[in-house]
């Protein structure tokens, strides 16, 4: 049997990445006001501008330690 390009412990830490990733979009959303003619101040709190960029960045930093690493499978 032919070995992968990446272990089975990169691929749980690709998804795990890209699980985090859609975690800080999550918390990016919402901030809409039900009146378009109303601005709402909602999305300028420290959780969109902050909170959510920093987990984002961290599932990349994850999703790169998983593609450039190197993991071997235990057998």
């Amino acid at each position: 049997m032919e070995k992968m390009a990446m272990s089975r412990k990169g691929i749980k830490l690709l998804l795990a990445g890209l699980l985090v990733m859609v975690a800080g979009y999550v918390l990016m959303m919402g901030g809409f006001s039900p009146d378009p003619n109303v601005f709402n101040y909602a999305m300028f709190d420290a959780r969109r501008l902050v909170a959510a960029p920093l987990v984002i960045i961290a599932g990349i930093v994850v999703i790169v330690i998983a593609i450039m690493g190197k993991f071997e499978d235990k057998k």
